[in-house]
């Protein structure tokens, strides 16, 4: 049976959605089968994302996210722009499929609102802790 680390463990599911990406990018523009509403595939840019930089977070080891959350959140927010801009480069390849700024933008917008959240939802987390500390 294979043993995984912690560390390989907390990559996975970051893996998984790369993974997932590449695969959604890799189909040819006609056979995504996107409702017709305006701006949906920015919506859906937004969200997957969002879901990237959510598991990217959990990816970091407990103690760096306790201590050092804005360095976090901001290799966080850089990986998937650059992951986001490797995509459209691979996107160039495919037929029906085309380069869009806007989609890296809605990437990056995505993974910056799930690292905002993150910081500012962590923080009664933290505050909970140091005064059980304090009062132990």
């Amino acid at each position: 049976m294979i043993r995984l680390t912690p560390a390989v463990k907390r990559f996975l599911p970051p893996a998984v959605v790369m993974v997932t990406i590449f695969v959604l990018s890799h189909q040819p523009g006609e056979n995504l089968p996107l409702p017709a509403l305006p701006g949906i595939d920015k919506v859906a840019h937004l969200v997957v994302y969002g879901l990237l930089a959510a598991t990217l977070i959990r990816a970091f080891a407990q103690r760096m996210r306790q201590l050092r959350p804005g360095p976090v959140v901001m290799l966080t927010v850089l990986w998937c722009l650059v992951y986001g801009i490797t995509d459209e480069f691979h996107q160039s390849f495919i037929p029906g499929r085309s380069v869009s700024g806007l989609d890296v933008l809605a990437d990056t917008v995505g993974a910056l609102l799930v690292g905002v959240a993150w910081l500012f939802l962590r923080r009664p987390v933290i505050a909970d802790d140091i005064k059980k500390q304090c009062s132990s």
